[in-house]
């Protein structure tokens, strides 16, 4: 008699050695046993339609089938997806967590439950995972293929090619076709057969991996995407469908969406039997009712509705699991409902923070061309050990492998095979020779600021975007201003947000998520960027043209009070977090940081490196362009420090004259009839204003009077006044005594002002009779409002995350005028080639904690976000002034790569992740908090200065 032939498991299909026998208790301790009750066996229907057996007690909550599901495929960022099933009135529900098995399934042998994504985040880079994306690739494959996910045929014809790529590789005609016959992807597909294979024909060299992140990044676009659409009516009876998203609540008519409820809308969700709830925060803008009704097809399918979107706030909104109200002692209200798991950011936070590297995701070979792919064998052990190798566990650690937040202990250890039995061995996940930390090589944390300072300019694209689109259709704006912008802007935005895509998907292979790095060597990044600068150069036609945007927008200011104050008006918005034409210049500045990032990776690189042939051809063409580029950069940056000043200053109109070079601004004590008065100074190439800080509103800075240069002399006159660190500056009409607040303060001043007065002797430029007209004595509307200004004001205190001081009130000329200190030309210019964007943990002098924050280091200040996805910072802390050191033993900090911030009273600390990232750090916060050498200006100006 032949027995009949066992179905190999899912481990076996992947080449798991036999019994692995992991458990991941302590040495000493006993295995918990399964909760008493009757056993009953699940059945749980993969991604890849294959199912798989879960023997459980019927008391347990559904929280421990989960985490079997989750242990079963190595599963680490399991919090994304849910098991769902058809209760008995044939409704499709989640399983509760919370609640045993057994009182959600009454009817195991004839239940089978789907293992499914059950939360779709806007962001395929936020799944860090190479298994994760895989998993949810399956799924848009099988949202694709029942109808669920709706597209046009052109976008529906791109997706299949990715798949297609991923199922069997590169493209051969013949191959293509034959296996488009065998397996149907979309409903229409035979109508959409050429276009498919001439998308699969561009894709030529691109892994599996790559193929699910394309196809993940081009379905988040889509308008169906992870939408489920619940039935409903609105109040005049017309059929609607309700659905719920990372954002909010959506509402379709068919499958075009005609509403959306954000989140921070919505400020109750509830239901009366049939009817949903919806009820808004008050909004006098909008004629929104306060209160919406959708009419639902019964109570059982609204509370089901209601949960989901509970489900979805809380793990899209908050930051940890909400905690379960107490129970009432004699009557209960409502429902006891609550979500119950990880948020999306613990789980972020988790996965990142590790200092494990997990086991590599390692896929089945590619079905052989033409064939019908066996359910894709690779999805469900999903990683692998060799045959040969020892009986090492395929899991990291309890808290990633059954799922459980860290730090807690799973009351559910399991082995890996079928049976799900409880094992006697031990495992001290300590000593496991698998488990490596992230990257170590400095190449990677080189690449990883690229990526990092690529997201802020992005961001800072954003801004000027925004700028065009809010005045685009205003009679204010001329044409030639408008198309100029959009011609520049709109074709370097589109080139920069492929490029920002390109280096998260090259970062994610490189970090160890899969172990494509091992077989197609992508622990590299010149490649990348080579290609990429090729590309950008094929737009140095819109860089050149920056300098005209930056003097058309200030000649249609000039002409247009309308415009003037539409650019006024938005600079005070929070996304607006630098001057509007500071934005203007990044695009010039970008192409410095990437000249910076080629010189440090050739510098680390042997020549024999794989990458740095790559990396040094990426450099010369980078370098050439900022060449071109360099005369055109440094007249703008003048000119754009000009037009900054202007705005601080009142008493002159005409300061942006051609010919005139600021060179350094700062505090210093006039000598007077009534002693030492502190003074703001502007020093220019042909003059020397004085002014003090006015009283109105806008922090405006008066000028009092003007030194012309030509002709002046200087001397030193501590010992004739008896006052330290002063000078006396003889001009051709009148002598002022100042005084420096320091020795060094004193020697960069006089030695600017030597310098200027040698460049205006020989110089036949500006008179200073082009001021004299604008030095009147006006006065503002706004002299007789007082303000109380203080060291908080420039938001350095503790309360800096809660408000940030308005654009104004927090230039650099008000920082120097509160911490009595200086800033040149030079400094200025250090600061733009010195920008660094990344993830910090920052905390206070007298706090416990450590708190996470994406950091901005620009305009020698930190701007503080909760991640980089946000489009303006809580605050930002001003560093002139501020020491940058290394904490003492003293203060017991105890951990590694942490660097201190002090002025006076104001003590910081930040820990970053690797000595790379540490160095870089104090690099550029100590260029914002260190003047800068004469040589570097002589460098960058190569003939002079000014």
């Amino acid at each position: 008699m032949v027995e009949p032939e066992q179905k190999p498991t899912a481990g076996q299909r992947l080449g798991a050695p036999e019994s692995l026998g992991i458990s991941t208790l302590e040495p000493g301790h006993k295995p918990p046993t399964m909760p008493p009750g009757r056993q009953i066996s699940i059945r749980v229907r993969m991604l890849d339609d294959t199912e798989e057996v879960f023997d459980v007690s019927q008391r347990v909550p559904g929280k421990v089938l989960f985490d079997l599901v989750c242990a079963h495929l190595n599963l680490i960022e399991g919090d994304y997806f849910g098991l769902e099933f058809q209760n008995q009135r044939k409704m499709t529900v989640w399983l509760d967590l919370l609640k045993p098995i057994g009182k959600q399934i009454t009817q195991p042998k004839n239940t089978i439950l789907r293992f499914v994504v059950k939360f779709f985040p806007p962001d395929q880079a936020q799944l860090v995972e190479e298994l994760t994306r895989y998993l949810f690739a399956l799924q848009i494959k099988y949202d694709l293929a029942c109808g669920r996910l709706t597209c046009n045929e052109s976008s529906a014809a791109l997706l299949v090619s990715h798949i297609v790529q991923s199922e069997i590789g590169d493209f051969d005609e013949t191959q293509s076709r034959q296996h488009l016959l065998y397996n149907k992807y979309i409903p229409e597909q035979e109508a959409l057969m050429d276009r498919i294979v001439d998308f699969h024909r561009k894709h030529v060299g691109q892994t599996p991996a790559e193929s699910d992140y394309q196809l993940l990044e081009i379905t988040r676009r889509l308008e169906m995407y992870g939408v489920r659409l619940h039935p409903a009516k609105d109040r005049e009876g017309c059929r609607l469908s309700l659905a719920v998203a990372h954002t909010g609540i959506l509402v379709f008519q068919g499958h075009t969406k005609i509403n959306a409820f954000n989140w921070s809308k919505v400020r109750k969700l509830s239901f009366k039997r049939k009817r949903f709830l919806i009820k808004l925060r008050p909004d006098p803008n909008s004629a929104c009712q306060d209160t919406l009704e959708f009419l639902m097809v019964s109570r059982d399918h609204c509370k089901v509705f209601w949960k989901i979107c509970v489900e979805y706030h809380a793990f899209f909104r908050l930051f940890e699991e909400p905690k379960p109200k107490p129970k009432p002692v004699l009557f209960t209200r409502g429902s006891s409902f609550r979500f119950s798991g990880r948020t999306q950011k613990q789980v972020i936070d988790y996965v990142k923070d590790s200092e494990f590297k997990k086991i590599p995701f390692e896929r089945a070979p590619a079905a052989p061309p033409g064939s019908r792919p066996s359910p894709r064998a690779s999805t469900t052990g999903a990683r692998r050990n060799s045959r040969g190798a020892a009986p090492l566990p395929s899991t990291m650690g309890e808290d990633a492998r059954l799922g459980s937040a860290p730090g807690q202990r799973s009351s559910v250890c399991t082995e890996l095979d079928m049976s799900f039995s409880f094992l006697h061995y031990i495992f001290d996940f300590n000593q496991c020779s698998l488990l490596q930390r992230f990257p170590t090589d400095k190449a990677y944390f080189i690449a990883k600021e690229l990526l990092t300072t690529e997201r802020t300019y992005l961001k800072d694209l954003e801004v000027i975007i925004s700028f065009q689109n809010s005045v685009a259709n205003d009679e204010a704006m001329p044409d030639s201003l408008r198309n100029i912008v959009v011609s520049n802007f709109d074709p370097l935005y589109k080139f920069h947000t492929g490029f920002l895509r390109e280096v998260e998907q090259r970062l994610a292979l490189w970090e160890g998520r899969s172990n494509a790095h091992i077989k197609g060597g992508y622990q590299r990044i010149g490649d990348v960027m080579l290609k990429n600068i090729q590309a950008l150069k094929q737009l140095s036609a819109h860089l050149q043209r920056h300098s005209e945007v930056l003097l058309e927008l200030e000649t249609a200011c000039r002409s247009s009070r309308r415009l003037e104050a539409q650019c006024r008006d938005f600079e005070l918005q929070k996304a607006c977090y630098l001057p509007l034409n500071v934005f203007l210049l990044r695009p010039l500045h970008r192409l410095m940081h990437y000249k910076q990032i080629l010189e440090r990776l050739c510098k680390h690189y042997p020549p024999t490196h794989e990458d740095f042939r790559d990396s040094r051809a990426a450099l010369a063409d980078i370098s050439e362009m900022v060449a071109q580029l360099h005369g055109t950069m440094i007249k703008m940056e003048n000119f754009q420090k000009l037009l900054e000043l202007r705005k601080d200053l009142v008493g002159i109109d005409n300061l942006a004259a051609p010919g005139r070079e600021f060179i350094r601004l700062g505090c210093l004590s006039k000598l007077s009839g009534k002693g030492l008065q502190q003074r703001m100074f502007f020093l220019f190439s042909d003059i020397l204003l004085y002014t003090s800080r006015g009283t109105t509103t806008s922090n405006q800075f008066r000028v009092n009077g003007q030194l012309p240069l030509y002709g002046m002399t200087i001397t030193e006159s501590e010992d004739e006044w008896g006052v330290p660190h002063s000078f006396t500056l003889f001009g051709q009409r009148h002598t002022v005594v100042v005084a420096a607040s320091s020795a060094s303060e004193m020697e960069k001043w006089m030695e600017d002002i030597r310098m200027a007065v040698d460049l205006a002797e020989k110089s036949s430029g500006l008179s200073s009779d082009l001021l004299a007209s604008s030095l009147g004595n006006k006065k503002s509307p706004e002299d007789s409002a007082l303000e109380q200004e203080s060291e908080d004001d420039l938001s350095a205190s503790r309360t800096s995350l809660e408000r940030q001081a308005p654009n104004r009130g927090n230039t650099t000329v008000h920082v120097c005028w509160h911490r009595n200190t200086s800033v040149s030309m030079v400094d200025f210019s250090v600061a733009v080639e010195n920008q660094l964007s990344g993830n910090l943990l920052r905390k206070f002098k007298n706090s416990n904690g450590w708190q996470k924050l994406w950091v901005v280091f620009t305009n020698f200040s930190l701007f503080f976000y909760k991640t980089h996805q946000d489009n303006y910072p809580l605050a930002s802390l001003p560093l002139l002034g501020y020491s940058v050191t290394i904490p003492s033993e003293s203060e017991n900090i105890h951990k590694d790569y942490v660097f201190k911030l002090h002025f006076k009273s104001h003590v910081y600390y930040f820990r970053s992740e690797s000595e790379y990232t540490f160095e870089r750090w104090m690099e550029v916060i100590r260029s914002a908090t260190t003047s800068s050498s004469r040589s570097h200006a002589v460098t960058r100006k190569e003939l002079h200065l000014y």
